[in-house]
């Protein structure tokens, strides 16, 4: 007998900004298993190929485009919401999970550096949303990616980071409570040590002995996989969560919870 889904994502299509790799890659595979179809974009300087997500999702018989955006650009994160609706006619969902990290102590951080962190990580969370949620059916749901760093913890050295990925918290909040009329559910996800290109980076973050070195300290025993967050955004845009909003989830195998030892 077969079990027909009843998380609503059938045939839905959603918008995920960085979607050439980590979490939003792992998103878009997510969504093709639950019968949804994506728009990625990618950023063309980015070493990461949109086409290799395009490529996994139609492996499992899913379907998902990729367009060329920047979300530092109102006209680019435009286009990929028109791009939705041109080319699956329609649009349910969007995750702004699209980021840069840097390491920059605050004496050596200069402006520009301050500016482009937050363009992208936070102002580009709200270009996303602004121009997905013109385009989006009512009783849509979008998600924005935050981070331990911000969301709950400090983190030297890259205070322009975590004061993006707290603004993130409060765009949400504030959005949720806006959106509400149109019932466009609006929520967040803090991931914690998670395991992917940007945290495998040992000059802006952990790096791989980094990570390892973390699972003494996680409960959970290990650094996260972009799966298992990508899975907690599937579920805050399902209808499995259709009385949550404004809200946030932490992802990180306990790690916020321990006693410190």
């Amino acid at each position: 007998m077969t079990v027909q889904r009843d998380d609503g994502l059938e045939g839905k299509v959603a918008l995920i900004s960085g979607g050439a790799s980590g979490i939003g890659q792992a998103l878009a595979i997510a969504y093709a298993r639950a019968g949804a179809r994506s728009v990625v974009n990618y950023f063309p300087q980015d070493p990461h190929d949109a086409q290799e997500t395009v490529k996994a999702v139609a492996n499992i018989g899913g379907e998902c485009i990729a367009v060329a955006a920047d979300v530092r650009s109102t006209e680019d994160c435009n286009g990929l919401a028109d791009a939705a609706i041109k080319h699956f006619g329609r649009l349910d969902i969007a995750v702004a999970a699209a980021g840069i990290l840097r390491r920059d102590p605050l004496g050596q951080m200069e402006d520009k550096a301050w500016s482009d962190m937050l363009d992208v990580d936070l102002t580009g969370v709200m270009r996303v949303f602004r121009a997905a949620s013109s385009k989006m059916t009512d009783g849509g749901a979008v998600v924005a990616t935050s981070s331990i760093a911000g969301g709950v913890y400090g983190w030297e050295e890259h205070a322009h980071y975590a004061a993006a990925k707290s603004g993130v918290l409060g765009l949400c909040r504030s959005l949720a409570v806006e959106l509400a009329p149109r019932k466009i559910r609006v929520n967040s996800v803090i991931p914690g040590l998670i395991r992917s290109p940007q945290s495998m980076d040992a000059k802006n973050s952990l790096g791989d002995a980094g990570l390892d070195a973390a699972g003494n300290i996680i409960p959970w025993g290990r650094a996260g996989t972009v799966d298992e967050a990508a899975r907690t955004i599937r579920f805050l845009t399902s209808d499995d969560s259709a009385y949550m909003t404004g809200q946030q989830l932490i992802v990180d195998g306990g790690l916020t919870v321990r006693w410190p030892s």
